[in-house]
């Protein structure tokens, strides 16, 4: 094989992935085809056939034989299970809003199934191979392609579907090797199957290619979806990242520079001062204390604008969680500390600054470095929800968190260490709340932290407001 071809051949299967529908749109394409459309037609279908089974008792060209007359009784029967399976599994349909979603889908297929099965015996006692139900099952694949999700379910449905088609063909050859001359004769212009012929394999050879193009389209539809999507995403986050970066910008030019006048200001009336007046001088102290402190501030603020100024990327999960624990924990650096990872992926890309998830990933990986001291074990969790959330866990098995201190833990300037600069977490908080996101710390004295930062799938960033 062509070495440059095999990397194509193993990317080929991934074009064809299409991500879960999220349960909104899922739970809408199975209300419109299955409650709204396909019980009204199951309804016109199973009243016109009862009527053609109390008309006739065979609808094979009028004729009975011994075989036609099991196979119809057998249809007959099947045909009340039919119904009585048919209103079972619409029941759920009416209850949609409090059955789970993964129930209403494998009623859907079930009662895709049953429909197919159905179909297959009507065709068999309405002329087997030459009925013209046979387009019905093209119907029910299209059907079935809007009902049931994209994935193994759809493919599996559609695969038994077609089936359906070649034990129509199977029966038709069995019916028709046992009857005898005189039903042959009267079937008239019918043929007599008594093999499978070309006609057979082209109309399998449609049932296939339908599945396969319904499939095909939809993983076109689902991804241009996606990427018109992620444009958008890409666009309002840079955009609103900027317009925060600016805003927080804008501010602290205008208010540190007056700050600095009254400092200034300040500093000089102090300085003037002839006479020891101690109160004028301890009003003096105040002023320049709280213009320091709004300076500190102003400080923060200015940081954090530099931090919205960037550009939004497609981040991997695993790359950058590898990145990070490379950065806190360099493989040339001997260390008691023992990291473990558990990645489960596969993981949606992050739409983010770099530096942004970089610097959360390394507070935290440094937090617990620092928590543990010489020797311990750190547990990185990742992990995808059915929604697409990204959660991302650092655990550690240090001394813990006194409970007075869990809800200071994120304040600025606020640490439990004594070289720590109450800096680390404050950062963590407000990049994951840029992007929607939540943080929250879980710790048991004794009993290490755990921190867990959650993004979700979409969300519109929003500026740090202090």
């Amino acid at each position: 094989m062509n070495p440059r071809r095999e990397p194509l051949l193993k990317r080929l299967p991934a074009l064809f992935e299409i991500p879960a529908p999220d349960a909104a749109r899922a739970l809408r394409r199975i209300l419109l085809m299955e409650r709204d459309l396909m019980l009204l037609v199951k309804a016109v279908f199973i009243g016109i056939c009862l009527q053609s089974f109390d008309y006739s008792h065979s609808l094979w060209m009028g004729q009975i034989s011994s075989t036609l007359d099991v196979t119809v009784e057998t249809v007959q029967f099947f045909f009340g299970f039919y119904i009585a399976a048919s209103a079972a599994l619409a029941v759920p349909l009416f209850f949609s809003r409090r059955l789970p979603l993964a129930l209403l889908q494998w009623t859907t297929v079930t009662s895709c199934l049953v429909d197919a099965l159905l179909l297959a015996a009507m065709t068999v006692i309405t002329g087997g191979l030459d009925s013209i139900l046979f387009w019905l099952f093209i119907g029910l694949i299209l059907r079935n392609s809007v009902s049931v999700p994209p994935g193994f379910s759809q493919l599996f449905l559609n695969f038994a579907t077609s089936l359906c088609y070649v034990l129509v063909a199977g029966l038709d050859i069995t019916i028709t090797a046992n009857l005898d001359d005189t039903t042959r004769k009267a079937m008239g212009d019918l043929q007599a199957h008594e093999e499978l012929g070309e006609p057979f394999v082209l109309r399998l050879l449609v049932l296939g290619l339908t599945a396969l193009s319904c499939y095909g389209v939809q993983a076109f539809l689902e991804r241009q979806r996606l990427a018109d999507e992620e444009a958008q995403e890409f666009a309002a986050r840079e955009g609103q990242l900027h317009s925060a970066g600016r805003l927080a910008a804008e501010f602290a030019h205008q208010i540190k520079n007056p700050l600095t006048v009254i400092n200034n200001a300040a500093f000089s009336l102090q300085r003037s001062l002839t006479e020891n007046k101690v109160a004028a001088a301890q009003q003096l102290d105040i002023i320049r204390e709280e213009v320091a402190r709004a300076d500190r501030a102003i400080t923060q603020i200015m940081g954090y604008a530099e931090l919205s100024e960037g550009r939004v990327e497609k981040l991997d999960v695993v790359a950058e969680i590898e990145r990070a624990a490379t950065q806190v924990f360099p493989g040339a650096l001997p260390s008691g500390i023992v990291v473990q990872k558990d990645l489960r992926g596969p993981f949606p890309p992050l739409l983010m600054q770099r530096g942004h998830l970089a610097e959360i990933l390394v507070n935290l990986l440094q937090n617990a470095r620092e928590a543990l001291g010489e020797q311990g074990k750190i547990l990185i969790i990742a992990q995808s929800h059915r929604d697409h959330a990204v959660e991302i866990c650092v655990r550690d098995s240090g001394p813990g968190i006194a409970p007075d201190k869990l809800e200071r833990i994120f304040e600025a300037y606020f640490t439990t260490k004594e070289k720590g600069t109450g800096l680390g977490l404050a950062i963590v908080k407000h990049n994951v709340e840029l992007y929607s996101g939540t943080v929250r710390v879980e710790s048991v004295l004794g009993q290490g932290a755990k921190f867990t930062v959650v993004f979700p799938a979409k969300a519109s960033p929003k500026p740090f407001i202090t």
